[in-house]
This record gives C-alpha cells, structure tokens and sequence, in this order.
C-alpha cells in the first residue's frame, strides 16, 4: 500500500526514466511523454471507477502505471479506502498485454511493484494468480503459402522458431482479446507504443513495419479513445503502408495529431527515427478536423487546425505552412515532373554490377556506387536508346536528415550522351538537347524544387514518387528560386518559410 501512497510524490531518479534513455531496438517511453499522451484524453475518464485502460503493447508498463495514478487520485471521492481503491483499479480497470515474457515481468514490477501480480509485495492483494492483469500468451506465426506470416507479414525463414527463442509473434495482433484474456472484453481507452518493425529476410537493413497491425487491431475494438506513438514515415512512404495511410488520413476521427521531426524531441533521449513519430488522439465518437501540432524543435511549434487528407492528395501534408503553398501551386494544374522521372534500374542494371576501369571498344561509361566506370552497352537490358540521349542522373536515396535547414536530395549529375547508370540512381529525361538537362539542373538545385520534394519525401528513398508536387516547367532556359517566386505569387512569408526550410545545394 504504501508503494502507490508513494505515487504522488516524486520519484528521483524514476527508473523508467533511466529506462526510456537506453538505446535499443525497442524505443522506451519516459513517464511524461505518457504523461502527455494521457493528457490528450478527457480526464473525466480518470474520475469513473467504469473506465476500462488497455496497453496491448506493454514494454516497461509506464502506461499503465501512469494511468493508476490518476485513477488513484481521481477515485478517492468514491472509494476512500485505500487499499480496495488500488484493488479495484488494478482488477477491474489498467489491463495490459506485453510483447515478451520480459517485458511482462518488467510491467508487472512497474505497475504492481512486485513480478508476481499476487506476491509478497504486490500493491495489491486481490489476484490469486501471477500474471494478474498483465499478461503475455506466447504465440506462434501462422504461415502462408508465400512464407509470411498472415497476421503481422513475418517472414518464415527469419522468424521460425524451434526452440524457446522470442518468436515477435506479438499476441494482440495474433490472437483476440477474448484468446488473451479467455473472455469478451471492451476498453474505453487503448494506449500504447506499440513495436515499429521487424526484418523481412532481406540485408541487414531491410525491414517492414509493424506498428500499423497495433492500430488497426485496436480500431477493431472500438474504444472510446485510441491514443499511440509510432514513426510518422506513413505520412507518405514506408513499405507497404499505402493502405494503411489512405484510411489513416481518411479518419476524420483522428482529432489530435502531435507530429515531431526530429525524434529526440520527443523521446527526449537522443534517439534517431528517420523521419520523427508522432502520437494521435482517435476518437470514435466524434468526427471533425484535426488539431495539428508540428515540433520542428524543442522551442519552434507550429499549430493548425486542418484535415489530415487535402482534396485528392494521397499523402499527409506534414508542415502547416506548406498548405497554402501548395494550393497556389495546383491552382495551375501543370503537368507534374515525376512524369519525366524514371522507375528503379533505368537501365535494368542493378547496384552491384560494376564496370572496369579501363575503358574498351565500344564501352559506354556507367555511373555506379562511389563514381563511373566502363561497361559494354550489351550489359544493358532496358531502356537503351536513353544513351544516345542526354539525360540527368540523381541518386535514389539521401539522408533524411533530422536538422533543418535540409538539401532534401542529392546533386543532380548531367547524364552526356554515351552514358548508363545502375539503380543506384534514377535517371530524368531523356532529352534532345544539352541545353535542356542543363535547365533541369538548375530547377533542381533551386529551393522551391527541393522543398516540394520534402512535401512527399520522410525517408531515404528519393522515387518517382517524392516528385509528384513539382510542377513541370519549360526547359528551355535555366530556373532561379525567383523566377519561381514570382510564377506562383508566393507571399513573402511563405518566401522565408521555403527559405527556412532548405539550405543551398553542396
């Protein structure tokens, strides 16, 4: 009893604390950035002795624990007994299930201070077994033909296991609540940070994401509330997230959006997400537009209240700012450059074909990783016409970088006539004339280029894709920011917000 009396004093240092600054594959969530998901809700919720809590996703037991204490505080007036309040929230009202049996034991210890929900020191004396209300039922992948796992896509041959190894065959997402906890059950509130990815079979850093499978399971149920932190590259990329980004930004019961660009900020512990995360408000009953709140950094916060899908936009506009811009923009309905940007391999050559360094007969030069060599044209199976031609070439990836003012992409190379690539790059054009790759050259090396490319671009990858909201101009002549300026009418604020945005070319 007298560990959750000592829940309303301060803990110095919280243990959770030193927990959530660890660096590891699984982000840890810190006391107040609970603090602050749980904010987001009503906090009547905290006042009923009804509310039901769910983490399906329990790491350190944070949630879980943060929420217990407010229920503490909020049930008082109600059941002033302080033992049969802690009781009763703990067996009717914090319920959670973990991702591995460590981690259960490790939110049991948070949330009933003891590893056994029934041992010598629990909180509480009101459960006869050990897991309580937080359990973890390990569970297996279930196989289809293709060797992926039907419920979360794991691949079989990464994650098949034979022994007692952790399978990542998370239970919330494989089984039902009524598997998990042998009876039917409805939440109010489901919360959590549920785990971001898993290998897929590939490199060492290939990887597909899973937390999209903890928020739709969870819109299954249909709380009351939703509310979780995960990456925000589904904003406009991410493998296999087309789908699960049309319905996100199509719910109009997402009514809060905290969107931070760099992770650190929010975490608060130095870690690096590319791309930032953001944390979300779902609210089942109560349809409307989205109060956005942007963390650029630590002290710079822009706030809008918007719709999270604009006309037919198939991504998240994630700055503010940049709305306006856009719709001066699409005003003009010119045709978009993506159309003269090529798909992966234009040529069908693939990054670990190199070429020689001394050129023979007949050779053509190859751009490849780290310069150019030598390649006979018959290595070439697509697309080999475009070496008659001039072109421009441009890496398929750059860093997405986490600071800002960012260059976006990388330096785009003047493609001669008598040159390939491998997938390494992507190619733009082709083009009858020197004069019009040169033009394009100086378009992309503008800010306004770049920064319609940031509109689409979270990741890495620079695809055709990242290029859809750059209106297509006459190559004729070489391109300035303030010739763009001027074109689409831009404000001087919005000016200085592109200017802000994007640092000059390297």
């Amino acid at each position: 009893m007298q560990h959750y009396n000592d829940m309303k004093q301060d803990y110095s240092p919280d243990i959770l604390n030193c927990l959530a600054n660890l660096s590891s594959d699984e982000v840890f969530t810190s006391p107040e950035l609970a603090g602050r998901m749980l904010d987001l809700l009503p906090q009547e919720l905290f006042r009923s002795s009804k509310t039901r809590f769910l983490d399906p996703c329990a790491k350190s037991g944070v949630f879980l624990r943060e929420i217990a204490k407010r229920l503490l505080a909020g049930l008082e007036a109600e059941i002033p007994d302080l033992q049969k309040r802690i009781d009763h929230i703990m067996t009717h009202q914090v319920f959670g299930i973990a991702c591995t049996d460590l981690t259960a034991e490790m939110s049991r210890r948070t949330l009933y201070c003891s590893k056994l929900a029934n041992g010598e020191y629990s909180v509480t004396t009101a459960f006869h077994d050990q897991q309580g209300n937080l359990l973890y039922d390990r569970c297996h992948h279930t196989w289809n033909a293709q060797g992926r796992c039907e419920y979360c896509g794991a691949s079989k041959g990464e994650y098949l296991r034979t022994d007692s190894r952790e399978t990542y065959a998370y239970p919330f997402i494989h089984k039902s609540i009524k598997e998990i906890f042998h009876k039917d059950m409805q939440f109010d509130v489901i919360i959590g940070n549920p785990p971001y990815q898993m290998s897929d079979g590939g490199n060492s850093a290939s990887a597909i994401p899973i937390y999209q499978h903890f928020v739709e399971q969870s819109k299954k149920m249909r709380p009351r509330y939703l509310t979780m932190i995960i990456p925000a590259r589904w904003y406009a990329g991410g493998k296999g997230l087309d789908e699960f980004r049309e319905t996100m930004i199509s719910d109009t019961r997402i009514r809060h959006l905290e969107d931070y660009l760099n992770a650190s900020d929010c975490f608060g512990n130095g870690v690096e997400i590319k791309g930032g995360v953001c944390y979300f408000l779902w609210d089942r009953d109560n349809k409307g537009i989205c109060h956005i709140v942007t963390h650029i950094n630590s002290s710079n916060i822009s706030e809008s209240h918007r719709c999270l899908k604009i006309d037919d936009n198939d991504v998240f506009i994630r700055r503010n700012e940049a709305v306006t811009i856009l719709e001066k923009i699409s005003l003009k309905k010119e045709p978009s450059f993506s159309q003269i940007v090529s798909s992966r391999k234009p040529f069908g050559l693939p990054t670990n074909i190199e070429g020689h360094e001394k050129r023979d007969k007949g050779d053509v030069i190859i751009y490849q990783r780290g310069g150019y060599a030598f390649i006979s044209p018959l290595y070439i199976v697509r697309n080999r016409e475009w070496i008659d031609s001039y072109k421009v070439y441009i890496t398929k990836a750059y860093g997405a970088s986490e600071d800002w003012p960012h260059q976006i992409i990388n330096k785009p190379i003047l493609g001669d006539i008598g040159t390939c690539c491998t997938e390494t790059y992507i190619l733009i054009g082709p083009f009858r004339t020197k004069v019009e790759s040169e033009s394009v050259i100086s378009y992309i090396q503008t800010k306004f280029f770049r920064f319609m490319v940031s509109l689409r671009k979270i990741s890495q990858d620079a695809t055709s894709k990242v290029y859809k909201y750059v209106p297509l101009q006459d190559f004729s002549h070489p391109w300035t920011d303030e010739m763009l300026y001027k074109k689409y009418g831009l404000t001087e604020d919005e000016i200085a917000f592109i200017e802000s945005m994007i640092r000059p070319m390297e």
